[in-house]
C-alpha cells in the first residue's frame, strides 16, 4: 500500500504517511524475519511503481518416479530447479535457461502444473510478493553440471525428501508434484 500510496499521491502529507507506512512495514518484516532491518528498507525504496508480484519458475523434471533437485549455495537446502523469470524471456524460454544453469540438463518444457499465490503456502515471510509457477520438463540433453547458485544434484523419491529450501518449494508443492506424475491427465492448479 505504501508504495502504491507513494506512486500516486501528490499531497505533501499523504506522501509522509505513506513513508511512515513503509518504515512499519519494514519493521515487521523484521520483527517476523532473519533481515536485517537496513536490508529491507533498501529492499522496499528499491521498488517503484504500482507493486506487481513477481515471477518465480520451477522446471519439474522426474526420473524413475524421482524428481530432480538442486542443493542451493544460498542455504544449503534442496529445490527445484528454477529462479525469477527474466523480462524478455517466455516462461518455458526461463525454465530451460534455469535448468541448465543449475543442473546441466538441456530440457523441453511440456506442461504447466501450476501457477501458485506464494502467500496461499506455507513459505516463510519474505519481502515481495510472489507468484510460483511449475512446469514440467524432459531431459533432452545435458549432465549433472552444479552452476554458479548450486552444490550438487539428485533425484529424490517423495518419501525421501531432502531438508528443503521452503522459500523456493514447500513439502505440499512438491507432493502435488508428484500426484502429477501419478496422474498425467490432472489438470494445472491455479492457486
Amino acid at each position: 500500500m505504501s508504495q502504491a500510496g507513494l506512486t500516486f499521491s501528490k499531497d505533501i502529507y499523504d506522501i509522509e504517511r505513506f513513508e511512515e507506512l513503509r518504515m512499519i512495514s519494514a519493521e515487521i518484516m523484521e520483527e517476523y524475519t532473519e533481515l536485517d532491518l537496513q536490508k529491507i528498507k533498501d529492499l522496499f525504496t528499491n521498488e517503484t511503481g504500482y507493486q506487481t508480484p513477481k515471477v518465480d519458475v520451477r522446471g519439474v523434471v522426474f526420473r524413475d518416479d524421482k524428481i530432480l533437485m538442486v542443493r542451493e549455495n544460498i542455504d544449503d537446502r534442496w529445490s527445484i530447479p528454477g529462479g525469477f523469470c527474466d523480462v524478455g524471456l517466455s516462461p518455458s524460454e526461463n525454465i530451460i535457461k534455469e535448468l541448465e544453469e543449475e543442473s546441466g540438463y538441456i530440457v523441453e518444457p511440456v506442461k504447466m502444473l501450476a501457477f501458485l499465490d506464494m502467500n496461499k503456502h506455507p513459505h516463510p515471510p519474505q519481502p515481495y510478493y510472489y507468484y510460483k509457477m511449475f512446469i514440467k520438463c524432459e531431459i533432452v540433453g545435458g549432465n549433472a553440471i552444479t552452476g554458479i547458485e548450486t552444490k550438487d544434484i539428485k533425484f529424490f523419491s517423495e518419501n525421501n525428501l531432502p531438508n528443503l529450501s521452503t522459500d523456493r518449494n514447500t513439502e505440499s508443492q512438491i507432493k502435488t508434484l508428484f500426484e502429477f506424475q501419478r496422474n498425467p491427465h490432472k489438470e494445472s492448479i491455479l492457486d
